[in-house]
């Protein structure tokens, strides 16, 4: 019984291990498998190298086309941004940086001594010129007051006596009843009573003016800063209260380069208002404002000159001390020749734009350009309003590349536009 299954095992290995049988040969089992897979080889090579039909371009093809001359579209059209030259304004503007400089700023104080009792405004306020501000104790300068008055009462009592009995002297020298000298005494005695009145007066109204002074009031319109002294505090002359800017209106001082100054010189000279924009950081309009001062000297150190434009400043977007760009306009050109600024191109030779023809092939024509500003540059020479100009895509052109031009609605120059040169 223990024999069997050890032959049994013997007969079934033995064309396992056997790579074949007597003579050499391949089982039938092994040899048909091989035909299988060379049948799957011949398959898959056929499918590989069959000709297929030419209806569709392959993806290959279509891939490797630009490698020739660029990206290109369906039957080698280039497909590019175009926009047309137009007819247009365009100003001459300098750009120089400057700060936001109050026409008035005043620190105001006290001009008597005496404890502050009340503050009447909130930091940060806008006031008005002649609004109260702040109450010092009156009650000092009222004592005086009643002081005064009463001197005054009491010396012009006496002047009226002095008076009656200058007259009663007057009557009786002539008379012999009493000595000339008398007389010229009691003259004396009322001169003397007269100024005495004059100056109990004079502390009548200086104490009523120390009472007007008790109430401190905004000398000019304007937002009050941060409170300088609290209530309850002594104060002296010497002791400022709070500042007052005025914000409406307001000025932008900012230099120009001596160079620049003659042109703005002509038209000041012309009596022309020079129209100034106030920009932030960030080139934002925050006002717009007009010339006003052009200062009396050139500073030798840095070769500028300041000016100082005015600016209404409804909105009060213009903070004393802020810095901002001032965009003083010189000069506006009218009906020249405009291309956007992405068009222009520049080598070590020329300056060009790449011209669309009626057959659109494109090629180089050279240029003379004026004024630029932003997005915007003018053409004085080799450019007419109407042609068409390459905008995007010129780094895939060359003389004769037939283009496909797409007019962008956001890429059409405005027909009016402002520029500026040699500003900052």
């Amino acid at each position: 019984m223990s024999e069997q299954p050890h032959r049994s095992v013997i007969v079934e290995d033995e064309p396992t291990l056997t790579n074949g049988g007597p003579g050499g040969h391949t089982p039938p089992r092994r040899r048909g498998w091989l035909w299988i897979v060379i049948l799957i080889l011949a398959a898959a090579a056929a499918y590989r190298f069959w000709p297929r039909g030419s209806a569709q371009p392959s993806a290959t093809t279509t891939a490797a086309a630009p490698a020739a001359g660029g990206r290109r579209g369906f039957g080698g059209i280039t497909p590019v941004v175009a926009v047309k030259a137009t007819k247009g304004n365009i100003g001459v503007y300098i750009t120089d940086p400057g700060a936001v400089v109050p026409v008035y700023t005043v620190t105001v104080a006290s001009l008597i001594s005496g404890y502050l009792v009340k503050v009447l405004y909130k930091e940060g306020d806008m006031v008005h010129q002649g609004e109260a501000l702040a109450e010092i104790d009156p009650r000092p300068y009222q004592v005086q007051l009643e002081t005064a008055q009463a001197a005054l009462a009491r010396d012009e009592a006496n002047l009226s006596n002095a008076r009656v009995d200058l007259q009663r002297y007057q009557t009786l020298v002539p008379l012999r009843a009493v000595p000339q000298q008398q007389l010229a005494t009691q003259q004396a005695l009322v001169k003397s009573d007269e100024g005495t009145v004059q100056t109990d007066q004079a502390q009548i109204d200086s104490a009523k003016l120390n009472l007007t002074y008790c109430h401190i009031t905004a000398p000019i319109t304007g937002r009050v800063g941060l409170r300088l002294l609290d209530p309850g505090n002594y104060v002296q002359p010497s002791n400022s209260l709070v500042i007052i800017t005025q914000l409406q209106p307001i000025t932008v001082v900012f230099p120009i380069s001596e160079t620049q100054l003659d042109p703005v010189l002509a038209r000041w000279r012309l009596g022309q208002r020079l129209q100034v924009t106030a920009l932030d950081s960030s080139m934002k309009k925050l006002a717009a404002g007009t010339l006003t001062t052009i200062d009396n000297q050139i500073d030798p150190t840095t070769g500028t000159v300041k000016l100082r434009a005015t600016f209404q400043n409804t909105d009060t977007l213009l903070f004393p001390n802020q810095f901002v760009n001032a965009r003083l306009l010189v000069e506006e050109k009218q009906g020249v020749t405009l291309v956007p600024t992405a068009a222009v191109q520049r080598n070590s030779q020329q300056t060009y734009v790449w011209l669309v023809k009626p057959d659109s092939t494109v090629t180089v024509r050279q240029i003379e350009e004026g004024t630029t500003e932003g997005t915007q540059t003018e053409v004085t020479s080799g450019l007419s309003p109407g042609e068409v100009v390459v905008m995007t895509g010129v780094d895939r052109l060359q003389e004769g590349t037939k283009v496909r031009p797409t007019f962008e609605t956001s890429a059409r120059p405005p027909a009016e536009t402002s520029a500026s040169r040699g500003g900052s």
